[in-house]
């Protein structure tokens, strides 16, 4: 199994249970691709198949996967959401990229920054960190 890219705590992401059937440990390990890994109020079972939709991205933002992992934190859970086909892989990265620009720039000096100052602030986030969600280093194998 690939890689889970840590989604930002504050940037909204729900967990919606879809219709399809769960997929077995074993398999989904083996199916696996990478995924993000994200904070829940609650628990979900390993293999549920789930929607991971970002909010702020608009309604397009809604990435298809399956529950690989559940772990308790502290009062909430942190869960591993797997994809298994590469188009819902490439969406969710893209969409995770967006998030943590968003982040960066939320968390830089500038009280109004101007749409120059979100650029250049953008262009930086993306030569520091953009290999970071190539494709290459998302399915690499990493611990989790």
């Amino acid at each position: 199994m690939g890689r889970f890219l840590p989604h930002p705590d504050d940037v909204a992401v729900e967990l919606i249970q879809r219709p399809a059937p769960a997929i077995p440990r074993q398999r989904l390990h083996t199916i696996g691709l990478g995924g993000v890994a994200c904070n829940c109020p609650r628990a979900w079972r390993q293999g549920t198949a789930v929607d991971l939709r970002i909010p702020s991205l608009g309604a397009s933002a809604c990435y298809p996967g399956y529950v690989a992992w559940c772990r308790k934190v502290e009062n909430s859970y942190r869960i591993g959401i797997s994809f298994t086909d590469e188009h819902a892989l490439f969406g969710a990265r893209m969409g995770e990229q967006v998030c943590q620009i968003e982040r960066y720039c939320r968390l830089q000096e500038h009280a109004e920054p101007t749409p120059a100052q979100l650029e250049a602030m953008a262009r930086e986030w993306v030569s520091r960190h953009a290999g970071e969600f190539s494709r290459e280093t998302f399915v690499a194998p990493a611990l989790d």
